[in-house]
């Protein structure tokens, strides 16, 4: 992977001197995104508003066609018929139900992940590599949660009134689980993982994460390029299992200083535990997911149990209702999720500055995720809409930090 490595332009009123100005030189990068780009990158986002609401919408709809149809139902009974028992029942309604709702739902997948990211310039993948990679992860999800659903309904069979606090605890040693497994495991099987090449890049990689107190001794590169024009990197894993990653786009496509920034701000996330807290946030996320179904669930069921054949709350054949009332919930806390994710990420963004020491390397890679990011929303839309900083906060917490940590002449 030899190449030339490209370098990080700073524009002219950013550079540092004796008149330097946080605004002036935040303005100045920003001012390097031409307005054509501003406006597409502001269309792309803000359709994701949207998509986000359509998308509950087609789940709910279609959990309503399955349960008009009496999919679980049928399928409970057919497995009933074969002399199996409660849990292979809901095992087998569990992984039929989220097969239908992958295969109904991927026309709309299509639309948004293949079709609308090749429109918005953000996409390299061709229509039969996305359906393999689909095909792919949809068999790993349909396992997945066919186990782990099989698995609560064991707990509402047993514990009654108290599951939805027994799915929460468990759910947190799962999301952990899935946390340590992922990266060793499931990324590899989307993506060639190789330990990138002696040079400069590798050599400032592992001398950051040794000051930052990451316990690696090798960096891995990741064909990214093959799916998509973004840029990425993670350091990810817990404990024995921690391994820093970039993609091709990154290692490619930008110079030393931003390469830096991203994985300065990587190993925030990694020192910092988010993987952790987030886990511990999102499985309380969860669980009130689980609660909401527990509330709600007996009311829909004695008003319209009998017309979908549902028995009670721990029949398998309401498991489409339990998730429509389950997607409802997700999306009105999305506010709350992406402000939790958002808080990670400024905490992330402040050690990678510390540890990087790469201001305009991490105010140019801002803007190069102004590609599909929106550079300057309103207040209230970026606590509501956004799991990252904006484009303009980072690039003005980066000046700040440059006003504050002068370059040592």
């Amino acid at each position: 992977m030899s190449r030339e490595q490209p370098q990080l332009s700073v524009p002219p009123e950013a550079e540092w001197g004796p008149t330097f100005d946080v605004g002036r030189a935040t303005d100045a990068y920003i001012a390097t995104i031409p307005a054509a780009d501003r406006e597409k990158s502001d269309d792309y986002y803000e359709g994701g508003y949207w998509i986000e609401a359509w998308g509950t919408l087609i789940t709910v709809g279609l959990c309503v066609l399955l349960l008009r149809l009496r999919f679980a139902a049928r399928l409970r009974d057919f497995v009933a018929a074969r002399g199996r028992g409660p849990w292979l029942q809901s095992l087998i309604v569990a992984a039929g139900f989220f097969l239908a709702l992958s295969i109904l739902s991927l026309p709309w997948a299509l639309y948004t992940d293949f079709y609308r990211e090749h429109d918005y310039g953000m996409s390299n993948h061709t229509l039969g590599g996305f359906i393999g990679e689909w095909t792919l992860m949809t068999v790993i999800s349909v396992a997945v949660l066919g186990l782990a659903v099989s698995g609560i309904y064991r707990l509402v069979s047993r514990v009654r009134e108290r599951w939805a606090l027994w799915a929460t605890a468990i759910t947190a040693v799962f999301i952990l689980f899935i946390f340590t497994v992922q990266p060793v495991v499931l990324d590899p099987l989307f993506n060639d993982y190789k330990p990138l090449p002696a040079g400069e890049v590798r050599d400032s990689i592992l001398a950051l994460a040794q000051e930052a107190k990451v316990p690696v001794d090798d960096v891995y590169w990741f064909d990214a390029s093959k799916q998509t024009k973004r840029i990425s990197a993670n350091v990810s894993g817990l404990g024995g299992t921690a391994r820093i990653a970039l993609d091709d786009n990154l290692l490619n496509g930008t110079s030393l200083p931003e390469i830096r920034a991203v994985m300065g701000h990587e190993m925030g996330h990694y020192r910092l535990n988010h993987g952790i807290k987030l886990g511990i946030g999102f499985t309380l996320v969860l669980g009130i997911g689980y609660f909401a179904i527990s509330r709600a669930f007996g009311r829909l069921q004695r008003r319209h149990g009998d017309r979908f054949a549902i028995r009670d709350i721990a029949d398998p054949a309401g498991l489409p209702l339990a998730f429509a009332i389950f997607a409802v919930v997700m999306y009105l806390l999305t506010p709350f999720t992406n402000t939790m994710v958002r808080v990670a990420e400024v905490q992330a963004d402040a050690f990678g500055l510390d540890a990087a020491q790469e201001p305009h390397g991490f105010a140019s890679v801002a803007m190069r995720l102004s590609t599909y990011r929106k550079l300057e929303p309103g207040a209230l839309e970026e606590a509501i809409f956004y799991d990252h900083p904006s484009g303009w906060a980072r690039v003005e917490r980066a000046m700040r930090w440059l006003a504050d940590n002068p370059p040592q002449r």
